[in-house]
């Protein structure tokens, strides 16, 4: 039984690790965009990567909007976080998201 709850402690304490540690980016579009399989609105957004899941979360209404993402770790830590897109008609296109102060991209 003891051993048990320790196994429970250590999986709850790993569980609340990777949440707390799970960081938040800052996102502005100017424009409507395509990130993924979602249309979203001009405005802030909090960007979260969880795994292979990219959470956008509106600033202004806070309703969250996943899509699936690829991640891919380079060799330099990037300093800014910086988002490269082209434009389709009228909406901009997410390609890729270089996530500042980390060395991970993410390419949709």
């Amino acid at each position: 039984m003891k051993t048990r709850t320790l196994l429970l402690t250590a999986a709850l304490a790993i569980f609340t690790l990777s949440v707390a540690s799970a960081k938040t980016y800052e996102i502005l579009l100017s424009s409507p965009t395509k990130a993924g399989n979602l249309q979203l609105k001009p405005g802030e957004y909090r960007l979260t990567v969880n795994g292979t899941k990219a959470v956008f979360t509106d600033v202004n209404t806070t309703k969250s909007f996943t899509t699936e993402v690829k991640v891919e770790n380079t060799d330099t830590k990037f300093g800014d976080t910086k988002i490269d897109s082209a434009t389709e008609g009228s909406t901009s296109v997410i390609k890729d998201i270089e996530l500042g102060g980390s060395k991970t991209k993410i390419d949709f």
